[in-house]
């Protein structure tokens, strides 16, 4: 194998290990949990999150519903210049998150889930909203981009348009867009919640 391919394996079993690991420490879930969810050993899963080995598809798929984020989130792999990875998304190579069934389509605007925070561009679809109130551990802010915008904090609803921005800081909150266009918010999460 060349250098260069040499280079994109290892990047790549780094950032579906790096993702794993972040995943699961924004779910306060251990490497043990973690492990006895799959019906595997430790060792497995140290090996997988350090960069080591490559999960199946089987168990990507196992991993991917333990934590509710579609398979093709940890194919995201980025096409471009290598020395780019840790800091460039360009933008057909963003990884998305979320589908039209749920009204949301969300694409990872950070590199990947190792930092302290993510950043996400979110798609609110014409006439959607959450099916329930949604609350986490977390820091987050949100500034539109387009559209209009509804949240509702603590039972109060806002009515937010281009230009304006909110900030969450683990209050209850649900969304909705009442509009006929979509929505584009961009959005910030500390920690790292995907």
């Amino acid at each position: 194998m060349s250098e260069v391919g040499s280079k994109n394996k290892e990047n790549g079993l780094n950032t579906v290990g790096k993702d794993i690991r972040a995943l699961r420490k924004s779910r306060a879930m251990t490497i043990d949990e973690l492990a006895a969810a799959l019906n595997r050993s430790l060792g497995f899963i140290s090996q997988i999150e350090r960069g080591l080995s490559m999960p199946s598809i089987s168990d990507l798929r196992a991993i991917a519903a333990i934590f509710d984020v579609p398979v093709s989130f940890f194919f995201g792999e980025k096409s471009g210049d290598p020395a780019e990875a840790k800091h460039i998304v360009r933008a057909g190579e963003r990884r998305q998150i979320g589908t039209a069934n749920t009204g949301l389509i969300e694409e990872l605007l950070s590199p990947d889930l190792s930092g302290s925070f993510e950043t996400l561009r979110c798609e609110f679809l014409p006439d959607s909203e959450s099916e329930s109130s949604l609350q986490r551990d977390t820091e987050e802010a949100g500034y539109i981009v387009s559209g209009v915008f509804e949240i509702e904090i603590e039972g109060a609803w806002h009515e937010l348009k281009e230009g304006d921005s909110f900030r969450l800081a683990g209050e209850p909150y649900r969304w909705r867009n009442r509009g006929d266009a979509s929505a584009i918010v961009i959005w910030t999460v500390s920690p790292p919640v995907y």
